[in-house]
């Protein structure tokens, strides 16, 4: 099969936006073959290192504050940080400090990939019945505006552990433009304009309604100036006080007043606050054609991303292009037996066991590319090497998150997923910002009709999965090339 390395590049992309718009290893990429026994093929063409500095972001108020931080000499990971404290102020619909992420770094010195996993946490209090009542499932739109479906944040401390080990400036110098834009006010973008006018439930709670109305009574419209005095305190507080002072004072009190008010308030504390921790995990890697793809591990479907582009490589009718019908059709039949492998196996590792080596075995993956042309009816999960069958899974899958990518003037690069769920969030505020209705993204039924476990089933600290899956692309000397990602 001919390699067009500017088709597999257009693949790569399309597969990161369409996971990002309906889901979304080796420890540390160092530039060897990430699988023994494949050898990628030698390019054709030799793609060019990416180079920096920019900064891509959802807000252009966003992408000026890391703009700056990288002009005064910070880190791709400095400048996420400032990146993500204005989106949670002007694109507080998508993302936030009540949220979490999922972060992917690259280190340009010795070429190594690490991800961070900022994913929420359910309480110590939550069962696998989090969404029931009187024995049946919740409709989806009462769980996400209850207080159950906030989980413990983690945004905060993912970013501040990645900064401890990859920042150049002070933290308490990355938040002066959120802090600003909080206190003077912000001009209202004219999508965020069109979230609060609109019907979307979580516009229309009472925490969303005072921050959202004028005084006259009348809704914030686009090119009116909003300004938030809670937020801007907050961030004063983080920069100067760290992370400790979000998960261990007012803020994490805050919270958990606000998750346990009506409706179906939530168990959600300022112990479970406390005890979050961020997971720093090595980067899932394996080669596509002439790239290397490096993604987060789960709970992240990262693996999903990655099952996509080899059983595509399986798919002559791929190299057809982006013209054509085929291949397009072909892409949607390998998206559905992915999914039903996703939905089956991915989990938070800590308490299932992912295949994520069965899923990606070169013989599992040939024999699930085979099966594309002729799939009718519903995609039925395979049986990767190592896996165990887990439950149907009963999981929601709303849009929502935002993506940025960022890269310095020495060429290290961030690929962040970052989001509070649905739109606002649960539709709660604490401190200035939204909260997140994350654990709505657990299975809402935790075993099927026989009793088996469904694999993102409900249980006290446990990390719901994720379809977020950020995207660093290196060629075969380790070298940076791109990055992706998608909001939902």
């Amino acid at each position: 099969m001919r390699l067009n390395p500017t088709r597999s590049f257009r693949l790569l992309a399309a597969t990161a936006a369409l996971l990002g718009m309906t889901v979304a290893g080796c420890s540390g990429w160092t530039g060897a073959t990430p699988v023994t026994g494949v050898t990628p093929p030698t390019p054709t063409i030799q793609a060019p290192p990416a180079r920096g500095p920019f900064v891509a972001a959802a807000n252009p108020l966003a992408v000026e504050a890391g703009m700056r931080v990288l002009r005064d000499g910070g880190s791709a990971v400095d400048a996420a940080v400032a990146v993500q404290a204005v989106l949670g102020l002007v694109e507080p619909q998508s993302s936030g400090l009540g949220g979490g992420a999922f972060m992917m770094v690259y280190d340009a010195a010795s070429n190594e990939v690490t991800s961070y996993d900022g994913r929420e946490t359910a309480p110590a209090a939550a069962t696998p019945e989090l969404f029931h009542e009187d024995g049946r499932p919740l409709d989806f739109m009462s769980a996400v505006l209850s207080g159950r479906s906030t989980g413990a944040p983690g945004a905060v401390a993912m970013l501040a552990e990645a900064q401890k080990e990859h920042g150049r400036l002070p933290w308490s110098a990355l938040f002066s433009d959120a802090e600003r834009l909080a206190t003077d006010g912000f001009v209202v973008s004219p999508r965020l304009a069109g979230m609060i006018s609109g019907q979307a439930p979580q516009a229309r709670t009472r925490w969303a309604d005072a921050y959202f109305t004028k005084p006259d009574g009348t809704r914030y419209g686009a090119g009116d100036v909003l300004k938030n005095p809670a937020y801007a305190r907050t961030v004063a507080e983080l920069a100067s006080g760290g992370a400790e002072v979000f998960y261990r004072g007012h803020i994490a009190r805050e919270i958990a007043d606000t998750v346990a008010q009506e409706p179906r308030p939530g168990a959600l504390t300022a112990a479970d606050i406390a005890a979050y921790a961020p997971v720093q995990r090595g980067a899932l890697c394996r080669p596509y054609r002439i790239y290397v793809v490096c993604v987060p591990p789960p709970p992240s479907s990262g693996v999903a991303v990655l099952q996509l582009l080899a059983m595509a490589e399986q798919t002559p009718d791929i190299e057809q292009g982006p013209d054509s019908v085929a291949a397009w059709t072909a892409f949607a039949q390998l998206q559905r037996l992915m999914y039903a492998d996703r939905d089956r196996y991915v989990g938070d590792p800590a308490f299932v066991g992912v295949p994520v080596q069965g899923l990606l075995d070169p013989g599992y993956v040939a024999s699930r590319a085979a099966l594309a042309p002729g799939l009718t009816g519903a995609a039925q999960p395979g049986t990767p090497p190592g896996g165990v069958l887990m439950g149907a899974d009963a999981t929601h899958e709303p849009s929502g998150t935002t993506h940025m990518v960022i890269v310095d003037a020495a060429g290290n690069a961030v690929s962040m997923t970052t989001t509070v769920e649905s739109i606002f969030g649960s539709g709660r505020m604490a401190a200035g910002f939204f909260l997140n209705n994350q654990l709505t993204d657990f299975s809402f039924s935790p075993t099927r009709a026989d009793g088996g476990a469904a694999a993102n089933a409900v249980a006290a600290g446990k990390r719901p999965r994720s379809s977020m899956s950020p995207i660093i692309v290196l060629d075969q000397q380790g070298r940076l090339v791109g990055a992706f990602g998608s909001p939902g």
